[in-house]
């Protein structure tokens, strides 16, 4: 199948792509296009108009500033698992950055787009919410920073409003206490997960604290198993295995039933907890 006509424009400048969104009704801005041209070739997205994106200056640079990593939107995730930055300053999503689909997939497809694109199943919502990160959005009323918890709304729904860019995510940097974890279950490598899970924590003596376990692919956007969270604050594994019962409660879907999916959870859980024994990278 075959896209539906659209008029197309490669905007220049910030200004001049949110100009473009404010002035064109269905509007969609293109950046990778790993996910927007299969949606138009399918016809479950039909606007009319694309606006490019990739030749704006100054949304493809990875910086560390004041204790932060700053990830610019049009930065490729090829060019992220290249990043000694973020393999040093990010290492939950140096670790979640091979299982995002192909290598093909990964040489076009950009970060900013796989968070504003916000798939229930994808590895990198999940990473933002596990690490306290936050979103750069860039409107008519100028810039705002929106928490991850504040981000992801419902299916395939954000933050973002209609005129709205996002230019960037942030996330603490690791430091020699932080704790990371990631793993997930797909039905081949490179497929979306039908389970998976993005945890952080900080050592603390001979425990943890400020453990954040994110899972994707068990509801329409990625949640945090917060019982689960205080059990493994106190090294209680089996607890926070068992309290995955009340925190999650996924549905079926064409991949698995919801209890298989809960029966995976654990076994991630299981296994991630280990990997937090581990120090940073």
């Amino acid at each position: 199948m075959k896209p539906a006509p659209f008029a197309y424009a490669k905007a220049r400048s910030l200004d001049e792509a949110i100009g473009l969104l404010a002035t064109r009704s269905e509007a969609r801005l293109l950046a990778g296009g790993q996910s927007l041209l299969a949606s138009l070739n399918m016809r479950l997205s039909a606007p009319r108009i694309l606006i490019d994106i990739n030749g704006i200056a100054g949304l493809n640079t990875i910086v560390k500033t004041d204790g932060m990593l700053e990830i610019g939107a049009l930065v490729r995730h090829a060019q992220a698992e290249r990043s000694r930055d973020i393999a040093e300053h990010a290492p939950l999503i140096a670790r979640a950055l091979p299982h995002i689909a192909h290598p093909a997939i990964r040489n076009r497809g950009t970060i900013g787009g796989s968070i504003a694109f916000a798939d229930p199943a994808a590895e990198l919502p999940a990473c933002l919410l596990a690490l306290h990160g936050e979103i750069d959005v860039t409107g008519p009323k100028g810039k705002r920073t929106v928490k991850a918890e504040d981000f992801f709304k419902g299916l395939f729904e954000t933050a973002l409003g209609p005129q709205d860019v996002l230019t960037a995510i942030r996330v603490p940097a690791a430091t020699a206490q932080s704790r990371v974890g990631f793993a997930e279950f797909a039905m081949r490598r490179g497929d979306y997960a039908m389970v998976g899970l993005a945890a952080s924590a900080r050592a603390d003596g001979k425990g943890l604290a400020d453990v954040r376990l994110a899972y994707f692919g068990v509801g329409a956007t990625p949640l945090r198993a917060k019982q689960a969270e205080a059990a493994l604050a106190d090294s209680k594994v089996d607890a926070a295995i068992a309290a995955l019962d009340n925190d999650l409660d996924p549905p079926d879907d064409i991949q698995a039933t919801g209890a298989a999916k809960k029966h995976l959870a654990k076994v991630l859980l299981r296994r991630v907890a280990r990997q937090h024994l581990e120090t940073r990278g």
